[in-house]
This record gives C-alpha cells, sequence and structure tokens, in this order.
C-alpha cells in the first residue's frame, strides 16, 4: 500500500460550473468519514468510535492529480437498527448514490463480508454505477481485504487511513473513472468523446482510419497493434465527435498482471471512462464469444450510450447477414436499448448508418425528459398495467422525476421500498422508450418513497398530494 492524498488531493477555493460527484457509502463505522477527510485535507466530517454520527449528505470540491470533483460523505445504507434517524440516513444516501459519477464502498477488512456488505453491494450493482471498493483497516492483523472481490464489485484496494495508507491508489482508480470535461472546440462546440472498443484485431483501427478518411493509426494483421488510447477528431452528421482508438481487450485471465498488456487494458478502460458513446465493434464472421459479452458489459455498467458495429459484413450474403444480426442479440439481450449496425471498414458499407446512430445515441445520452410528459407516460403505463400488490397492499407509483442526464436517471417514487420488481421497472422502461428518442442509452432508476397520496393510480389520471405544513 502507499500513497497519501495530504500532498495530491484537498479542497478547492471555487467551484465553476458542474463537478462530477464521487460519493462514499458503506455500513456504519467503517471510516467512511475518515477518509472524506484524509482526502479534502480537512476534519471536515465528524469521526468518532460510535455508530451513526454521520446523517447529512456532506459536500466538499476536492482534487486528485489536477482532476477536480465534488467528494459526497453520506451515512451509509446499513445499520443504525433502534435508530430513528436510520430511513431519512438512508434515503439521504440513496438520493446521492443516485447522482453519483463514481462509488467508493468502504468496507471493513478486520470484520470481513458482513450480510450489510452484501445488502450494499446488490443496491450498487442495480445502480450501474462505477464503483471503487476500499477496503479500510487494513493493517489490522488478521484483515483480509481480497475477501471482498465476492461483492462482485471488482478489485479491492487495501487502506489504512491510520496510518494514511493506499488512499493514493484508491484515488487513482477514481479519477480514471470520472469522465473528463468536454474539450471545446473552435466556435465554442465542445467534441463528444466516442471510445471504439473490442476485441483485439476486429479492425478497430481500420474502421476509425476510413471514418475519417485518412490512414491516421497503424494497421497490421497482428493482434496488440494498438498500445494506447488515441483521440481522433471526426466530423459527422452535422456535429464534432473524438474517436479513441483503444487497444483491444482480452480476457482478464489471460493478462499478466503488471505487464504492458495490463497497462494498455486499463487504457482502455480509461477511454470508456470518457466517453459519452461507445462503439462495441464485433467480427461478423465469428461468433460472439464471452469477451465480446465482457466488453459489451462493460459499457452497461459503466452507463454509457452504446452502438453495436458488426464488422466485415460485406463477406457475408444477406441469409448470413441475418444470422449475425441474430446472434448478437442473443448474445447480449442486456444491451438491448443499443443499435447494431452492419458495416465494413474495407469497403466503406454502412458507415453512414453508423455515424447516424452514434450521433442518435450521443443526444439520447444527454436527454432531458420534461417532468409532464415523463409523469403522463407512467400514468398511462400504469392504468394498463397496474403493478401487483405486495403481501396484500397495493403499490401505487406516486411520481416520477429526471434526476440528471449523461445518462438519463429517473427518480420512483412509490408507496412501498423495495415493492416494485425488476420486471415490472422494464415495462416502465420500454414505454418510456416508445415516447421519447433514447436509443442507444441506458437509462437508470432511483427508487425512494414518499407518505403522500398518489399522483399516478391505476384509472384515476393525476392528482395533487395535499398541502402540507410546513
Amino acid at each position: 500500500m502507499a500513497g497519501n492524498p495530504g500532498a495530491g488531493g484537498g479542497p478547492t477555493a471555487e467551484v465553476s460550473g458542474p463537478l462530477p460527484r464521487v460519493v462514499l457509502t458503506g455500513r456504519v463505522n467503517v471510516g467512511k468519514s475518515s477518509i472524506f477527510n484524509r482526502i479534502v485535507g480537512a476534519p471536515r466530517a465528524v469521526v468518532e468510535a460510535s455508530a451513526g454520527v454521520t446523517r447529512d449528505r456532506l459536500e466538499v470540491p476536492a482534487d486528485w492529480g489536477g482532476r477536480r470533483f465534488l467528494l459526497t460523505d453520506t451515512g451509509g445504507l446499513a445499520g443504525g437498527e433502534g435508530d430513528p434517524f436510520a430511513p431519512l440516513v438512508r434515503e439521504q444516501a440513496e438520493v446521492a448514490l443516485g447522482a453519483a459519477d463514481v462509488i467508493m464502498l468502504v468496507v471493513d477488512a478486520s470484520a470481513g463480508i458482513t450480510p450489510g456488505d452484501r445488502d450494499i453491494a446488490r443496491v450498487l450493482r442495480r445502480l450501474g454505477h462505477p464503483v471503487v471498493v476500499a477496503a479500510n483497516k487494513a493493517d489490522v492483523r488478521g484483515a483480509e481485504p481480497y475477501a471482498f472481490y465476492a461483492l462482485g464489485l471488482g478489485e479491492p484496494l487495501p487502506v489504512s487511513t491510520v496510518r494514511g495508507e493506499g488512499l493514493g491508489d484508491v484515488l487513482d482508480r477514481v479519477v480514471a473513472l470520472l469522465a473528463d470535461p468536454p474539450r471545446p472546440e473552435e466556435g465554442g462546440h465542445a467534441a463528444t468523446p466516442v471510445a471504439i472498443l473490442g476485441r483485439p484485431n476486429v479492425g478497430k483501427s481500420s474502421l476509425v482510419n476510413r471514418l475519417v478518411g485518412d490512414p491516421r493509426l497503424i494497421v497490421s494483421p497482428l493482434a496488440g497493434t494498438t498500445r494506447d488510447a488515441i483521440d481522433v477528431p471526426w466530423e459527422a452528421a452535422g456535429r464534432a465527435f473524438v474517436l479513441v482508438d483503444t487497444p483491444g481487450l482480452r480476457r482478464p485471465a489471460r493478462v499478466a498482471r503488471g505487464s504492458l498488456e495490463s497497462d494498455t487494458a486499463r487504457r482502455s478502460t480509461g477511454a470508456l471512462a470518457r466517453a459519452a458513446v461507445a462503439v462495441i465493434l464485433l467480427d461478423a464472421n465469428e461468433p460472439c464469444t464471452e469477451q465480446d459479452k465482457r466488453i459489451a458489459g462493460l459499457v452497461r455498467d459503466r452507463g454509457r450510450a452504446a452502438v453495436v458495429a458488426l464488422n466485415k459484413t460485406d463477406l457475408l450474403s444477406p441469409e448470413g447477414l441475418e444470422a449475425a444480426l441474430g446472434r448478437v442479440r442473443e448474445a447480449m439481450p442486456f444491451l438491448g436499448y443499443a443499435r447494431v449496425v452492419a458495416c465494413s471498414a474495407h469497403t466503406g458499407q454502412g458507415l453512414d448508418l453508423l455515424a447516424q446512430a452514434v450521433a442518435g445515441a450521443a443526444d439520447a445520452f444527454a436527454l432531458r425528459m420534461p417532468t409532464a410528459a415523463l409523469n403522463q407516460q407512467l400514468r398511462t403505463a400504469v392504468s394498463l398495467r397496474p403493478p401487483a400488490s405486495d403481501r396484500g397492499e397495493a403499490v401505487r407509483i406516486l411520481y416520477a422525476a429526471q434526476l440528471r442526464q449523461a445518462p438519463p436517471t429517473v427518480v420512483l417514487i412509490a408507496n412501498r421500498r423495495g415493492a416494485i420488481p425488476d420486471s415490472y421497472v422494464r415495462y416502465l422502461e420500454n414505454r418510456l422508450r416508445a415516447h421519447f428518442p433514447l436509443e442507444g442509452a441506458p437509462i437508470r432508476w432511483v427508487f425512494r418513497t414518499r407518505a403522500h397520496r398518489a399522483l399516478i393510480a391505476p384509472g384515476t389520471g393525476a392528482r395533487r398530494p395535499r398541502k402540507t405544513r410546513t
């Protein structure tokens, strides 16, 4: 473990424009506030050995390695039994997590995995935000920080807030996951970053060269030719983009830790972190591999807009093309919101359609759905198919609003917490996609409860909540 953020991090004096959000979460009393104070370089959060000290969200601008972000300390998502503030603390934490760009999950390496850790991990996997696991108290005798691999949130990083060790590694990973600020072009317009991802030797560099009309990148039949993430300006569909050609991603088991290839793999995932749209390039003449699905899953988990480009289709018959398109949809049902485009980097076939799909996905990624129209669609959806009751009590969807863009994130307020199953959420999402231009963009959902009357109820239309005095 190495790295004390005291020299590289700290609060910034001013905040100009919106900053990406990094949110701390975890069980009570695992050291979230201690980590918060070390990152901002000042004792801004109260630290106490008793559980449940932090209640409100504390937000302070911070920076690491020149990358600025808004750091949020929360009271966590688990624990606090018997504490009357626990439901309110959890609600504040859920609001913060819904607006997060990166989540830092703090766990206690000396205590091992608890049921509370597993419950929180399930919530975070459902949110789909990038997560960095900080295994605090790793200096305690008998601590096992790497046991937290079992949470399914990636590699845990050992940390000791007492000794000030390991937090630099955590922050390095956090800032790598934060999207870079948009780069202004001439005339003040920002170019949209587009990451080109895929296995080695599927034609990523050839595709970039064909799109920009210039042999900008080295093309070779040897896998692993590209070793860095290369930015190439591209104008298409009446707008400016930056294409990021990335090294091919192989299965992690085949990449030696600390090798050059592991470094290039990190550059690929870093390119995805700063992209608005990811083009997942596949070879139409080969079946979808586990690595293809793993790359597509990475795009989905990072919440990026997506287009699937099926390359080398000039070598297929019409029947073969139909079969290839079917294989893609069958292998990647979780990426059903993405458009699949048949193309050829060799002949240029289908590249106009690819450009249109990328532009459409970028627009969907930044879409703002008007609150009135959003709720109208949900009222209609609920009237056509009400949610099932929960333990004999009717489930009512009260209200919805879009929390943020990039990707579109919708808060759904209901009368019962956790009573809306995933199948019903998919039904609501399909309704929104049928009405709003969301092709290519994922939709993230945040769930909350409220005690007032239903705004949306089966067959009743909209109603206003009763006024309450404050």
